[in-house]
């Protein structure tokens, strides 16, 4: 009788399932072939919180492909734990691994709602939408009890300043309160990211985010108060979500959401290492034919650093995805409102208290 193959160690709970080396690093720890999985350099631990005090949180995307944009992130690290996330490369600036360290090693910054304050009151500030967050999920598991985000809405409510948001956490619906105050004066736009309504899909590859049943009804919930929200279907993975597109807009659309965005995946650093050994171990049957696909769209290569073509990819499999994107857009979200910030609504404080004086 032959022996049942054995199946490798996997991290349950967890998107990456390997901690890659950090190139800023000139040691790393390497694991013996049959050393024990459960050993604690290497086992699936207990997520840990670090605390960080930068001296700015407002940051300016430095890219033809967002210009103008400014980005705030009250947390580096992302517990979500999504295995295609662009963000994984940053970690390695703290010394750490883009894989399971990205999951498992959370830094907060609290002094964050401060740096706002501070950076709202220089008069040199020109008023622009800032995007919560540019690199990890705002409203992760550990916003729950550090309330940072909360009190950068706050901020953002006392300077009638706009932002917008991209989440998808259900979390977001704690602070309804403000993001109706921010509403109504056209200060705040929702984006929650839906990238397949397969829950087994979405349980390997996004483990530790809401079901996308429970973000839908976030749509549904914030455009009810009034808060406008629409979908991203982002990112888009040939082969493996890339059929969802026309179902994902059409079950926003009938959740009340008002517009829709994508991006094509591109698996640049070490992100392509995280990524292959996730879907050989996951999708063994389609593993390589998803990663053909990828190279496809990236003119023959995972890492695609491109201005111009790297968000949206090229040739016939990125075209095709963008014809349907845009079909499925034109007929569940025509005639929807586009959505504009009022740039005019913001206000320092003390220059309103003296304008009353008179």
């Amino acid at each position: 009788m032959q022996e049942e193959e054995e199946k490798p160690h996997y991290f349950r709970g967890r998107g990456a399932q390997i901690n890659t080396s950090n190139k800023f690093l000139k040691n790393r720890y390497e694991a013996d072939e049959n050393e024990d999985p459960d050993d604690p350099l290497l086992s699936d631990a207990k997520t840990q919180i670090f605390y960080e005090h930068p001296k700015k949180i407002i940051n300016v995307v430095k890219s033809p492909d967002l210009i103008g944009m400014y980005s705030m992130n009250p947390y580096q690290g992302c517990e979500h734990g999504c295995i295609y996330c662009y963000a994984r490369n940053t970690h390695e600036y703290w010394g750490y691994s883009a894989g399971l360290d990205f999951e498992r090693k959370i830094i907060a910054k609290p002094n964050a709602p401060a740096l706002m304050e501070k950076h709202f009151m220089n008069k040199n500030w020109q008023v622009a939408p800032i995007m919560f967050s540019g690199n990890t999920d705002c409203y992760q598991p550990i916003e729950r009890k550090l309330k940072i985000t909360r009190q950068m809405l706050e901020v953002l409510l006392k300077f009638r300043h706009p932002a917008g948001m991209i989440t998808k956490n259900s979390l977001i619906l704690r602070d309804i309160d403000i993001l109706q105050e921010l509403a109504k004066l056209r200060l705040v736009h929702v984006m929650v990211s839906i990238t397949s309504l397969r829950e087994e899909l979405r349980l390997k590859m996004e483990p530790r985010t809401a079901t996308a049943k429970n973000r839908l009804k976030v749509i549904e919930q914030l455009n009810k108060a009034g808060v406008p929200a629409g979908i991203m279907t982002a990112p888009i993975i040939p082969g493996l979500n890339s059929d969802e597109i026309p179902d994902l807009i059409k079950a926003a659309a009938d959740h009340g959401a008002d517009t829709a965005g994508y991006t094509i995946v591109r698996l640049n650093g070490s992100i392509g290492d995280i990524f292959k050994d996730w879907i050989r171990k996951n999708y063994p049957d389609r593993a390589e034919k998803v990663l053909h696909h990828i190279e496809n769209v990236h003119d023959g290569t995972l890492n695609d650093s491109r201005f111009g073509t790297r968000m949206r990819g090229e040739g016939n499999i990125a075209q095709s995805i963008n014809q349907l994107f845009k079909l499925s857009v034109k007929k569940h979200l025509a005639g929807r409102d586009r959505f504009d910030y009022d740039l005019t609504a913001f206000r320092r404080p003390g220059e309103v208290q003296q304008l009353e004086l008179f």
